[in-house]
């Protein structure tokens, strides 16, 4: 198994031992992505800035791999507040066409940084 490490300076850069995303073969495992500003590492304001940033950090690592958004199969989210759910869905239209990944969206007690909403996929490539 040959592992490629894929890293996008458009992106947050990893604040702990893992990687922005591994590809392997045409298979790309992209790293949970939360709300932070590339530039800043901070993390950005107001809950539909921030669905967007974690959108947008995901976009770089997956144009990283070779890749967009449309390449991912298979999406997580996870939420501290489910009660966000409908505004990911309106958010996650913009940046997606049909047809769209699998996906999951999981209410959880707390995510890194404190921030709300979290991502991360399965991305195949030609």
């Amino acid at each position: 198994m040959n592992k490629q490490v894929i890293t996008s300076d458009q992106a947050p850069a990893a604040i702990g031992p893992y990687s922005q995303a591994i590809k392997v073969g045409n298979t790309v495992y992209l790293s949970g992505q939360i709300p932070l500003n590339p530039e800043t590492m901070e993390v950005v304001e107001g809950m539909e800035q921030q669905i967007c940033r974690v959108f947008d950090n995901l976009t770089a690592v997956a144009e990283a791999a070779g890749g967009t958004l449309q390449d991912i199969v298979k999406l997580n989210i996870f939420l501290t507040d489910l009660g966000h759910f409908s505004l990911v869905n309106e958010v996650m239209a913009r940046y997606f066409k049909q047809p769209y990944p699998a996906r999951a969206a999981i209410g959880v007690a707390s995510l890194p940084k404190g921030v709300p909403v979290e991502m991360d996929g399965i991305m195949v490539v030609s």
